[in-house]
């Protein structure tokens, strides 16, 4: 056993050798093997090619939104029947039509279960209060939630570590072009789905409306590459889109029916994918979204019809999510605009605040989570103590309120959900501050939203509501389960425009629920940085259109004071995560330097008719997903840049092992024995591996033509073209590969290649440390 491992270490320091040799220029036999190293400097790129994906460490790559125009697919695309494209365009339609449907279903069971279980926590604890069974009630309380944040907790941790956090940053980055390990796989759909249910039925602060927008993007992607063959679930009818530009205007419309399911917005959902999600957009696919987000709309309101009948326990009295604001006529005066314009400026800073702590705190976190999965369960139980703790002890500092005149038989809620709870009070009484922390997070919203009575709750209830879930809400964000950030967000938001409005009562024609609608916008404003979107939705949430000028005025405001401090959550999260996003400006440094200042080597490059073992050798040394491809004599007279062979289509033309003896083209040879199809790229963890090769000696010195797969117009610039342009240019056509050429004659035909990560502050600023980077 040991001789074998020893010959086999000398087989591969031999063939290591033997590659190094052919890098040089020489092979053993003499003959010319790969292009002497075409570099302008010999530096490597030391950016990270790794990043954090929900709780999940792994390596990330770019996909290929670039149309490869090689000699296959121009063959594939003049032989297609006038048949093939109309079902290609009908199929188009029918995926957006099943994506709106599912994830409309997915959102509506959502609901059900997330208010059926915690309305049953509620319920068991609520009685045993009313037995001034005190103990028993918090005991029953905490380890309810303790159960439930375990369970979803141990999905996260153990089945798919990817699902953990909102998934909103890392639709945005696969939108962007960042591939990872998982990020849309099955498994992670499943946990998402029933690790949202968990968390937010044990009573955390948070949302499940972030999970539900990773979660449209998982069911577009599954039904997009036509299913998953490691799990058995195959649609041969639906592998048509084998190419990651159509995945991703799948994902795009999966992402923003997840917010149209969540919100009950389709208009909302649709400004979301193109404000925030998409980097890439057109009029086509905002018709094929607009459609989606359409389907979900009509599901959910047909489901939610069919559960006002008492059909479905708990769930269907309130809707879902539907925050009803007063509907009366909106007046308001100078001293209210002061108002709005105050806590537009107060939700900024605040909201700035919000991710700076956010930021940290999901540091500190990721120190403890990458130490093993129990060591996530743990921390996400001593969250749950944690939260159980404040809700069902703050309500003890809290005054007993009388009921409101005219809510008999509402108020207190006894034996049933609702916004009046009893605690710890006499009868007709309601302790506010239960009313909102013992509740579902939907229903403190709509207690916070509606203006019933102004005086239901005490300026102390609102403070203390305030800073309970600011602080749960940081601290909560970045455990491994599933948890979003808009209704943490929105009920801090709301309760401190509430209690705003309860200040400025006797100067103000506004009413404290519009006050709270507003202090959720500037919230909101002052987190995501989002605009349009973010007042769409809450209209469409609240169904208020008189409302619409105030929030703009107050989401503007907000969003610009917290431009001031730092950047959106999101684009944070991103960053902080290590995944390589491409912003759409480049950086100011970037215009004092040139595309070739930046480009990494060396750079490995084939000729057009290339020995097999030297392609072998390269993709089993290195990691590159495309290499340049030269065409040189005697096939031509000079030598010039032919193109671009990506990695996957050179193992599958090694894996047909269509070869030759002799140096010669053959490429019509292999347009007639292949198809354009059999490089299309395969589903998640399905594409070949260079271990999965088996070439004998004798095919290891034949030689292949690359010509047919090769890419004989890739995006070029000069090497003394700005790096700032050649940055917004790769961003704006989402290219993968961006060639460097020479700008004088008698030099190789290519300086290098431009990947993302050559365009990453840490690659660039690293390379030339002395450079200012706001300047």
């Amino acid at each position: 056993m040991d001789d074998r491992s020893d010959d086999h270490d000398i087989e591969v320091e031999g063939a290591y050798h033997a590659y190094e040799r052919k890098i040089s220029g020489i092979l053993d036999d003499g003959s010319v093997g790969f292009q002497q190293p075409l570099l302008a400097r010999n530096r490597k790129n030391t950016t990270s090619q790794i990043a954090i994906v929900g709780a999940n460490t792994c390596p990330i790559e770019s996909l290929d939104y670039e149309i490869f125009e090689n000699d296959l697919f121009k063959q594939d695309w003049r032989s297609r029947k006038k048949i093939e494209i109309l079902q290609y365009t009908i199929l188009k339609w029918a995926l957006a039509f099943l994506i709106g449907l599912a994830t409309g279903l997915v959102g509506f069971l959502n609901n059900l279960a997330v208010e059926n279980i915690a309305g049953f926590k509620l319920l068991l604890t609520g009685n045993l209060m009313l037995k001034e069974k005190y103990f028993q009630a918090f005991f029953a309380f905490a380890g309810c939630n303790l159960v439930l944040a375990t369970a979803a907790a141990s999905l996260c941790a153990f089945i798919a570590p990817a699902a953990a956090g909102s998934g909103i940053p890392e639709v945005k980055a696969y939108l962007n072009g960042i591939d990872a390990y998982s990020i849309l796989a099955p498994s992670t759909l499943f946990v998402k789905i029933f690790g949202s249910i968990f968390g937010v039925s044990a009573g955390f602060v948070v949302g499940k409306e972030g999970p539900m927008v990773h979660t449209g993007a998982c069911i577009a992607n599954l039904l997009g590459q036509g299913g998953s063959r490691k799990y058995r679930l195959t649609w041969k009818w639906l592998r048509f889109f084998k190419n990651d530009r159509d995945r991703r205007d799948l994902i795009t419309c999966g992402a923003a029916a997840g917010v149209a399911a969540a919100f009950r917005a389709p208009v909302g959902g649709v400004l979301f994918a193109l404000e925030e999600a998409a980097s890439w957009w057109r009029s086509a696919l905002l018709w094929r979204t607009f459609f989606t987000t359409a389907v979900v709309a009509v599901v959910l309101r047909s489901l939610i019809e069919l559960c006002r009948s008492g059909r479905c326990g708990l769930f269907g009295n309130g809707g879902l999510i539907m925050f009803d604001v007063n509907s009366g006529d909106v007046l308001y005066s100078t001293p209210d605009l002061l108002a709005v314009v105050f806590i537009g400026v107060v939700g900024g800073v605040l909201g700035s605040l919000y991710n700076y702590l956010v930021d940290k705190v999901l540091r500190t976190y990721a120190l403890i989570n990458e130490r093993g999965p129990w060591f996530k369960v743990m921390l996400v139980m001593a969250i749950s103590i944690l939260s159980s703790c404040c809700a069902f002890g703050l309500p003890w500092l809290s005054h007993c309120t009388p009921c409101p005149i005219g809510s008999e038989g509402k108020c207190p809620s006894v034996g049933r959900s609702g916004i009046y709870k009893s605690f710890q009070c006499p009868p007709n009484h309601y302790n506010d501050l239960s009313s909102l922390l013992l509740n579902t997070n939907d229903d403190a919203i709509r207690s916070l939203f509606t203006s019933r009575s102004e005086n239901e709750f005490q300026i102390s209830t609102l403070a203390m509501f305030f800073v309970a879930v600011y602080c749960l809400g940081i601290i909560t964000y970045g455990i491994a389960i599933p948890s979003g950030l808009f209704i943490p967000v929105i009920l801090a938001g709301a309760s401190y425009g509430r209690l705003v409005g309860r200040l400025l009562g006797p100067v103000s024609q506004l009413d404290v629920g519009l006050f709270s609608l507003l202090g959720a916008a500037s919230f909101l404003g002052g987190t995501m940085r989002m605009t349009v979107s973010l007042c769409v939705i809450l209209l469409e949430l609240t169904n208020n259109l008189l409302m619409l000028p105030l929030v703009m005025l107050v989401l503007l405001i907000s969003k610009t004071v917290a431009d001031c401090f730092n950047r959106g959550v999101y684009d944070q999260i991103v960053t902080m995560k290590g995944l390589p996003y491409m912003e759409d400006h480049a950086e100011p440094y970037m215009r004092n330097l040139v595309a070739k200042d930046v480009v990494s080597g060396p750079l490995l490059s084939f000729s057009r008719v290339e020995k097999v073992g030297v392609i072998w050798h390269a993709l089993k040394m290195t990691s590159h997903n495309g290499f340049p491809v030269i065409d040189e004599p005697p096939f031509t007279e000079d030598s010039e840049l032919c193109g671009i062979a990506l990695r996957s289509h050179l193992l599958v033309l090694l894996q047909g092992k269509r070869f030759s003896k002799q140096r010669t083209t053959f490429g019509s040879e292999i347009l007639r024995s292949c198809k354009a199809r059999d490089f299309a790229k395969a589903g998640l963890g399905k594409g070949l591996k260079i271990d999965d090769l088996e070439l004998s000696d004798e095919e290891m010195e034949m030689f292949v033509d690359l010509h047919p797969i090769t890419n004989t117009s890739p995006y070029t610039v000069l090497e003394t073209l700005s790096l700032a342009k050649a940055a917004i240019l790769f961003r704006q056509l989402g290219l993968r590969h961006l060639c460097v050429i020479p700008k004088t004659a008698g030099r190789p035909p290519i300086v290098g290649i431009l990947t993302r990560h050559d365009f990453m502050p840490e690659h660039v600023l690293g390379l030339y440390p002395h450079i200012d980077p706001l300047k």
